[in-house]
């Protein structure tokens, strides 16, 4: 590989929240018992160096002294239109995409553009934990959709049950995550296009987190919820950002994409309200270097290292981990495994089981904060010498 994923990096009081934060949560990992290291399996934060391309391009910015007001550049704009249209086929103009400081600040800009205190929004459960606190901090009300698994584990839509609850509550807002999170499904045409079609019945608007959709496994292939058909391309607002892609997070930056030009204008004139929704030059810089040839290289290699510790992992689940049942996840690099049959065999809680784990170094975390009531969430971007030793230490301590 031309990029390194082995290397184990110390991150220690390197404001990483992922190392540092640790035994600072009431729902996150305790710090270890001594003579154990902590493996970060919890915040979704990679442990890999980013691609050479973004350090480059901030350093390059850095040269000059001056880091006073600026527009976004035409640099910035060609690199997403460019870098979508290679990797999802899709024809965005500039004027279809619009700054967001993060994915929850696009939400939460739809959502009080389109919704007022007290109405129902419609979510798929499991739930990534930032829609929820997001939505009731807003002061809306959430009906949850479950996803239900198949014969063969794969977690599926309930078309009915979305149209059911979507008319009962007279919902007209929904919130979409693709691909999934925390199930890692990579959902098919077919599957959006059912989905869609329950939303356009309903008339609602939809909001499409896509932030995990460079990260696809195997032959998976991410399929742009606005590409289905002209009603989704309108009635959709799709979030993206690089911070999952390319670790970037702490440099804060996202952006919405949106066709129809009354939501792109109702979407905007809320995301201005604080005045505060501007970018950091130097993270404009990093989406410029992120979406470049070498960012592409870069995160084709981290795909392959993702679907090899996936592939361990699973494995590793499959045969020496008793009463704990996982899904492959097609998408993302996280891993929703659920204990409820461990849980009932051996009479333990789940906090028993996450304490274990959390005494022994291994970081995960709690998945009733996304709503599986016997499930723990693994984050599997670290080097595979870890994920290994993490494994390992589950076998000898925890599921025993």
């Amino acid at each position: 590989m031309k990029f390194d994923f082995n290397e184990i990096i110390e991150r220690s009081g390197k404001d990483a929240i992922a190392i540092d934060g640790i035994g600072k949560s009431p729902t996150g990992p305790k710090k270890p018992k001594e003579g154990f290291d902590f493996i970060p399996m919890w915040v979704a934060d990679m442990n890999f160096k980013t691609a050479p391309s973004i350090t480059e391009a901030i350093q390059e910015r850095l040269k000059h002294p001056l880091f006073g007001y600026f527009e976004n550049s035409d640099e910035y704009y060609n690199a997403i239109i460019n870098w979508h249209k290679i990797h999802h086929d899709s024809d965005i103009k500039k004027e279809n995409i619009g700054y967001e400081n993060g994915v929850l600040g696009g939400l939460i800009s739809a959502l009080e553009a389109f919704t007022a205190p007290g109405d129902y929004v419609l979510l798929h459960s499991p739930c990534y934990i930032g829609f929820t606190n997001s939505i009731k901090n807003a002061g809306r009300n959430i009906i949850y959709s479950n996803l239900i698994q198949d014969e063969d584990g794969v977690w599926r839509m309930d078309y009915q049950d979305m149209d059911q609850k979507i008319k009962q509550h007279k919902i007209h807002f929904v919130v979409f995550c693709s691909p999934h999170n925390p199930c890692g499904r990579v959902w098919t045409k077919e599957e959006l296009t059912k989905a869609m079609e329950v939303y356009k019945q309903n008339n609602c608007i939809v909001v499409s987190d896509e932030i995990w959709s460079d990260i696809i496994l195997d032959d998976h292939k991410h399929i742009p919820l606005q590409s289905i058909n002209e009603d989704a391309k309108k009635r959709t607002i799709a979030l993206y950002a690089v911070s999952k892609t390319f670790n970037l997070a702490g440099l804060i930056g996202s952006y919405h994409v949106i066709y129809d030009s009354y939501i792109k204008d109702r979407v905007r004139a809320q995301s201005s309200k604080s005045h505060y929704n501007s970018m950091n030059v130097l993270s404009m810089h990093a989406l410029i270097g992120a979406y470049s040839n070498t960012g592409k290289e870069w995160k084709d290699e981290l795909n392959q290292v993702i679907s090899k510790n996936v592939d361990y992992a699973i494995q590793f689940i499959n045969n020496k981990l008793k009463g704990v049942q996982c899904t492959r996840p097609e998408g993302t690099y996280m891993l929703f495994i659920d204990c409820k049959e461990y849980l009932e065999e051996s009479n333990k809680t789940l906090e028993e089981v996450l304490n274990s784990g959390w005494d022994v170094g291994i970081g995960w975390q709690d998945g009733r904060q996304f709503l599986g009531n016997t499930h723990i969430r693994i984050n599997l971007a670290l080097p595979l010498s870890k994920v290994k030793e993490a494994f390992d230490r589950m076998k000898k301590y925890v599921f025993i």
